[in-house]
Formats: structure tokens, sequence, C-alpha cells
């Protein structure tokens, strides 16, 4: 697979052509009092959070590569100021944000075929976010899953974190997105997200779509110490988690060490056996085989010598990717650089959009 992020020529000028028409249909949509986008836009936002794990790579990464092809316009963001609604140190949150940048552009995000930038670099989102938030009521927010599970684990929450699903709001609306692909404890954020649409169109005039779910057949890989657990990277238990970093014999002694139980035949069945289930569906995904072909090709083997064939098919996937996280690190620079172009094209959505806004509102 090839996974450098140089294109052609070819390819950049038609990612050229395509933003230079959605400036021109902004431009025209400004002097007439109308914005224009494209019919469908897809966007989705990750906290730079260091290196993906390879729960955040079959649940939601592997699927955002795959709609660059489904859609004509997408749009990813590295939301930096989601991240600091909790303590974050600068230095570290600057080299988080270059390698969650490296990561994504190794997974396959191509520059070319979608939009991916830094979200603090488009002020638009935390205008639009204000002005949604003042839409928006106290106890609506007081119900959502980010403030009733942090706040609860820090005893008491900051107003960001309270308001933090406005800003994720303001981060969809903001290009008038179309389509969110989100996973199912995401859900009640994107209605927050098409309520306050809704709300704005009553207020002001139609003007932002309702985006829709995109729930895809989401992976959920379970932690390699606690598979009642999802895979994370906050785990203390260091053999828990699997990085797209890892090395290979990494990844053999963390899948070695892996809790199963005490049957030695390699089945799927996730309530009776999580651990072994857990590895049967790594094992799936990463091959690209269905749970029953996989259970098939382990008939006659134990749970020991199947540990060595899943090690073996991660390896297989994660390598390249590891590898070209190993070349985007070492040139900082040219990842600078390609935050740097999305953010500009980023802007060039944004920015009319806002101006439409402020006229609704009453701002000029």
């Amino acid at each position: 697979m090839a996974l450098s992020v140089r294109c052609n020529v070819k390819s950049v000028f038609r990612f050229i052509h395509k933003i230079n028409s959605h400036r021109r249909l902004f431009k025209a949509g400004t002097a007439t009092g109308t914005t224009s986008l494209p019919k469908t836009l897809v966007f989705s936002g990750i906290q730079p959070t260091g290196v993906p794990h390879l729960g955040n790579y079959l649940g939601a990464l592997e699927n955002w590569v795959a709609l660059q092809d489904k859609y004509s316009t997408v749009m990813y963001s590295i939301v930096d100021l989601h991240s600091i609604t909790q303590p974050q140190d600068p230095q570290m949150l600057r080299e988080n944000i270059l390698d969650m940048a490296a990561s994504l552009l190794a997974c396959g995000i191509d520059p070319t075929r979608s939009i991916l930038f830094q979200q603090s670099q488009v002020s638009e989102h935390a205008e639009l976010s204000w002005i949604l938030g003042c839409l928006t009521s106290m106890p609506r927010l007081r119900h959502l899953p980010q403030w009733k599970m942090k706040s609860k684990q820090k005893n008491e929450g900051s107003v960001g974190l309270y308001t933090y699903p406005v800003l994720q709001a303001a981060d969809i609306l903001l290009y008038k997105s179309t389509h969110v692909p989100v996973g199912e404890d995401q859900i009640q954020h994107l209605e927050l997200a098409q309520d306050l649409a809704r709300i704005f169109n009553n207020q002001y005039g139609e003007f932002f779509p309702e985006p829709r779910a995109l729930l895809s057949g989401t992976r959920k890989v379970k932690s390699l110490r606690d598979p009642s657990s999802k895979m994370s990277k906050s785990d203390p238990q260091r053999l828990a988690t699997v990085f797209l970093t890892d090395s290979p014999d990494d990844i053999v002694f963390k899948i070695r060490r892996a809790v199963t139980d005490f049957t030695s035949e390699v089945t799927y069945e996730p309530e009776s056996r999580p651990g072994v289930s857990n590895l049967v569906s790594m094992h799936a995904a990463v091959s690209g085989q269905s749970v029953e072909e996989v259970v098939r090709l382990a008939e006659g083997m134990d749970t020991g010598q199947y540990k060595n064939v899943v090690s073996e098919a991660i390896v297989q996937k994660l390598q390249p990717i590891r590898l070209e996280i190993q070349r985007l690190r070492a040139d900082r620079g040219h990842v600078e650089s390609l935050l740097a172009k999305g953010a500009e094209q980023a802007r060039s959505l944004a920015a009319p959009a806002m101006t439409e806004v402020r006229k609704l509102t009453g701002f000029c």
C-alpha cells in the first residue's frame, strides 16, 4: 500500500480546482446574500492526544480514509481547542498536534482529497461557538455524556468542559456539513448540533442544514488486559494498548500477554469469552476477513498458537503506517506546511459563512 503523502501533479491540480470552485461559490453567494456549498460535505474532528492506537485506527480512521473516495468534499480537523478542557503542557500539546497530523497522513488521509487542518488556526470556530452558546440552555448541556462523565471524574468541571458540545456543534455547522461520521457514544452530541441548526434557522432564517450521522460498522477494540473495557491511551497498563508506532516485537509481546481464558479452542463468543473474541475481532479487522472466516482458519489451533497468527496480521497491517509516521516525524516542516495549507483552505470556506452569520444575527 502506498502511504506516502506526496501526490501526483494531476491530483494537486484537481484539488486546487475544487477549492477554487468553493471560493467562487462563496464569493457569488456573498454578493447575492446566499452562500452555496457542495451538496454533501463530510466533517469530523479528532483531539491531538498523540499517536493513535489500534482501536482508533480500526474504529474511526480507516473509515475516514474510505470516505475520501465516497464524498466530494471531506474535512478533518485536529481539534486542539477541545483538548484544553483538560490541563495541557504547551510543549507536549504542540508535539501531540504534529504527531496526530503525521499519524493521520500515514494512515491515508490525503491532502489532495480532503482538507486536513488545525482547529485553532480557524478563529471562526470559536466565534460561531459563542453565538450557538447563546442559543443553548444550561439544562440541555447538563445531560450530555461529556459533562456527566468527565465532571464526575473530577468532581467538578471547567466552563470549557461544560460548553464542549457547543464548540463541537460549531465545528460541524460552520461548514454547513451534511454528514458526520460518529460512533454511537457521540450521537447525543450530534443531536445537539441538529437542534442548534433548527433553533438558529427558526430565529434568523434558513441557513444551516441539519447534519446527518454516518454510522459505520464501527469496530470496538477492547483492552488486551481487560476485555470488558475499550482500548485506551490512558490505560495505566502498558500492555493493554497497541499503538500505531509499536515495533513488531512490541506487538508480538503485547498480544502474547493478552488476557484470554483456560479454554484452548478459538471461538467467537463475546459474552462468555471476551478475551479470545477480542483477538478474533482484531484479526478479522486487520486482515479484511469476516469473523467466521477467521474462526474457520483457526481450527485446530490453541489460543497460544492463534496469538502468533494475530500478531503477524497486526504487524503486517501496521508496519507501513509505523514507518511512514517515523518518516513524517523526521520531516516536521513538511507536516507543518500541510497543516498551514489546510487551515488556509478551511478559512476560505469558514470566513464567508461567518460573514453571513454575522449579517443574519444583526452584527453587520
